[in-house]
């Protein structure tokens, strides 16, 4: 991730971003997965860019942006973390996961730590159902994941949680 950088360092990865495609609606897709693998979401000022590149209103940029999951409008942690919640999953504990995650790291879904180290998500399949329950940190896939293997886990990322310490 994209650490946290001013206004004007985005605005300049976006221009290079930018840079990549031809000026032309067909690529408003590609360019917000580029925007999103390096920042972890769409930055507003990157989507105004993206528009007057395109010559597309912002507005229709936005609902597309808006419209796919895949996209994030806030920014999200350094370390992605994503708990499947599938039948399968669901069914070996996934929520129990989920619980614990929050334990250690006093996060819920959709949050992310207060020093932007890790956001937990929850996701319907992640398609790894024989290794079910699975959590998934950036592009790591962990299987037949326990409670008790939380803790572990998240310290690979520099996750801690000390009394009275939060990441």
């Amino acid at each position: 991730m994209p650490e946290i950088i001013d206004a004007t360092a985005i605005e300049k990865a976006c221009k290079e971003i930018l840079d990549h495609y031809a000026p032309e609606p067909r690529y408003i897709l590609a360019i917000m997965q580029d925007m999103q693998k390096r920042f972890n979401y769409l930055p507003p000022q990157g989507l105004k860019m993206l528009a007057s590149y395109t010559g597309v209103p912002f507005s229709q940029v936005y609902a597309m942006a808006s419209f796919y999951k895949a996209f994030s409008l806030k920014p999200k942690g350094r370390y992605i973390i994503k708990v499947c919640d599938g039948t399968a999953c669901h069914i070996k504990g996934a929520e129990t996961l989920v619980e614990q995650i929050y334990k250690y790291l006093q996060i819920r879904p959709g949050e992310t730590t207060r020093d932007g180290s890790f956001s937990l998500e929850t996701v319907n399949c992640l398609g790894a159902c024989a290794l079910a329950p699975v959590m998934v940190i950036n592009e790591k896939v962990y299987g037949k994941v326990t409670p008790a293997d939380i803790e572990r886990i998240i310290k690979e990322y520099g996750g801690w949680a000390d009394e009275g310490k939060q990441c």
